[in-house]
């Protein structure tokens, strides 16, 4: 990617959360923001998932492009997440998207 802007085109934003809260209650609070998502400038697509093992959920999110991910980030939407989930901790990685594919079945 030398000599591209790196801030254009989608970006991916995974955030891993950790919680002492039970698999009921975090699916719960989860479904609650659904409709929340629905006004996120730039988001294409989000997607909320749960480690069966550890318990831990995520969110993993595709944006437009870089300005569109960080202006989630400072929001008060994003900001919200460690205490909505009562989080002991709240990971987060961003990556450029270089490809994608869609399957057909």
């Amino acid at each position: 990617m030398t000599g591209e802007d790196s801030s254009a085109g989608q970006h991916i934003l995974f955030v891993r959360i950790t919680s002492d809260l039970g698999q009921e209650e975090l699916i719960r609070r989860m479904s609650e923001r659904f409709g929340s998502f629905d006004d996120v400038h730039g988001l294409v697509e989000k997607r909320f998932g749960l480690d069966e093992e550890t318990g831990d959920i995520c969110g993993a999110y595709v944006f437009e492009d870089r300005p569109s991910l960080d202006a989630y980030l400072s929001s008060p939407l994003a900001k919200a997440i460690a205490q909505t989930y009562e989080a002991s901790e709240v990971r987060r990685e961003v990556y450029a998207n270089l490809h994608s594919v869609t399957g057909t079945g």
